[in-house]
């Protein structure tokens, strides 16, 4: 099952949740979810933000048969615009996968969670 068929699956869940605990002629919508449930929409957010990122250095490995550190290593001792841009590019993915992940452990690790 993939992103938006769990996306799709959960709004649906919480529309049937909702409708069945409707009280008497109180049209009101009561939706339930857990914290447990609101860290998992968080996952899943993180996640589809990871996996696009993962696919762009792959990409940048591959081009280049290494590593992003390998590659750091090697563009400093030569002059090719073409690889500078590449790097800077990768740098900025590499970065972005370390925000995501941190991002993601700190979902993890939450105790307190507040809706706003």
């Amino acid at each position: 099952m993939n992103l938006v068929d769990l996306s799709i699956l959960v709004t649906a869940y919480f529309f049937w949740y909702s409708s069945i605990n409707n009280q008497g002629g109180d049209r009101r919508m009561v939706i339930k979810i857990s914290k447990e449930d609101i860290k998992t929409l968080e996952r899943l957010n993180i996640i589809s933000q990871i996996v696009p990122v993962k696919e762009k250095i792959k990409t940048f490995e591959e081009r280049y048969n290494c590593s992003f550190q390998k590659f750091e290593e090697g563009i400093k001792r030569e002059e090719d615009f073409q690889k500078w841009d590449d790097y800077i590019e990768w740098k900025a993915y590499v970065e972005k996968l370390k925000d995501l992940e941190l991002s993601l452990k700190e979902i993890e690790d939450a105790k307190d969670i507040e809706i706003s």
